[in-house]
């Protein structure tokens, strides 16, 4: 079985050559040992750029930031929760030849460094040409613009996500620009969503929330009605908090808003409401969902609201279903990866109502 590569800052590797892997993508390639809790499977192989400077960038609540605690040792750096190591593209590519049939996609994640542009497209390209896997990327529009999407279109990828991740402008910049001297800008970022809706079409390009970092259940629920109207839907993520990185110390938010977050997320990407049909109490929370109760119940209880969402397959069902990136594996699951049971919706509907 192959080791992933040495991680020491003299030696890390680079893109394209190198890429990281998921934790979760590398044990489904076999080149790293372990289970899934709950017999979980992942559908989705991602990706995710390497360079020896890291990421320009410096997000308060990202393990890859600039100014992480433990830059110095790149085994400290952690994206969603768990460590990528680092393994050569040559060998991830032969592995897909045995790759398993519940596996629909694959997933390159840029990081914010100039050699990102070019290595993407080229990543993409050998994925595309290799293997049979739709690609999707997901962009740091802080480095690409409308012709850079164009060529990425043009190398082979079929979908884009854009991580906004802050649910307001002021939470953005205080998180992700000038409050944490970071580069990126709000208004760049939805601005290249829209430039990619553009090029890729509609209901091809996600916007990545997080709900956590500080908004209000309704705050949040405005941002994916706008990546909504624009012709995109949204991809949802609750905050954990990743160790080394500047908001370590924050505590995981409870599961109740989550849920609603969650719930309101599908109704939405599936044009069933409008924020203007629900209702919010003094705090912002969701106290109506504007749809009727029985129609709301039947939604529940099929329990996809509460699934990954993400970049579908082939077979149309969500493929970038991140098994417990959001949380660790145990009783506590935010995104479920699978088709929640009867229990599982028992608990789901408990925290849903929960307005502690």
């Amino acid at each position: 079985m192959s080791q992933a590569l040495a991680t020491t800052t003299r030696e890390l590797p680079s893109s394209p050559e190198h890429v990281r892997l998921s934790l979760a993508a590398a044990m489904t390639l076999g080149l790293a040992p372990g289970i899934f809790y709950r017999n979980a499977r992942l559908g989705c192989i991602n990706l995710l750029l390497i360079y020896p400077g890291g990421c320009k960038a410096n997000c308060a609540y990202c393990g890859l930031a600039r100014e992480n605690l433990h830059r110095a040792d790149p085994k400290f750096e952690k994206f969603i929760r768990v460590a990528w190591h680092v393994y050569p593209l040559e060998e991830v590519i032969q592995r897909y030849q045995d790759l398993p049939p519940w596996v629909e996609r694959s997933c390159i994640s840029m990081i914010t460094h100039p050699s990102a542009r070019a290595d993407t497209l080229s990543i993409c390209r050998q994925l595309v040409t290799h293997t049979s896997q739709p690609v999707s990327l997901l962009i740091a529009p802080t480095l690409v613009d409308r012709d850079w999407l164009l060529a990425a279109r043009d190398a082979g990828a079929d979908r884009i996500g854009v991580a906004i991740d802050a649910a307001t402008p002021g939470i953005f910049a205080r998180l992700r620009g000038k409050g944490v001297r970071g580069p990126h800008r709000w208004e760049r970022y939805w601005q290249v969503f829209e430039d990619a809706i553009e090029v890729f079409g509609e209901n091809m390009v996600g916007a990545h929330f997080i709900y956590g970092l500080g908004e209000t259940e309704r705050e949040l629920v405005e941002a994916m009605e706008r990546a909504r109207v624009m012709g995109g839907s949204t991809h949802l993520f609750c905050f954990f908090p990743e160790r080394y990185s500047a908001m370590a110390a924050t505590p995981q938010p409870p599961a109740s808003g989550y849920r609603r977050i969650q719930l309101a997320r599908w109704l939405i990407d599936h044009d069933k409401v409008r924020v203007t049909d629900m209702s919010f109490d003094e705090q912002g929370r969701i106290v109506d969902f504007g749809l009727a109760r029985e129609a709301l119940e039947r939604i529940i209880n099929s329990g996809e609201p509460f699934m990954t969402s993400g970049c579908p397959g082939r077979s149309g069902k969500v493929a970038c279903n991140r098994p417990y990136g959001n949380e660790k594996p145990g009783p506590d699951i935010r995104n479920y990866p699978f088709k929640p049971l009867a229990q599982d919706l028992e608990l789901i509907r408990s925290q849903l109502w929960s307005y502690e």
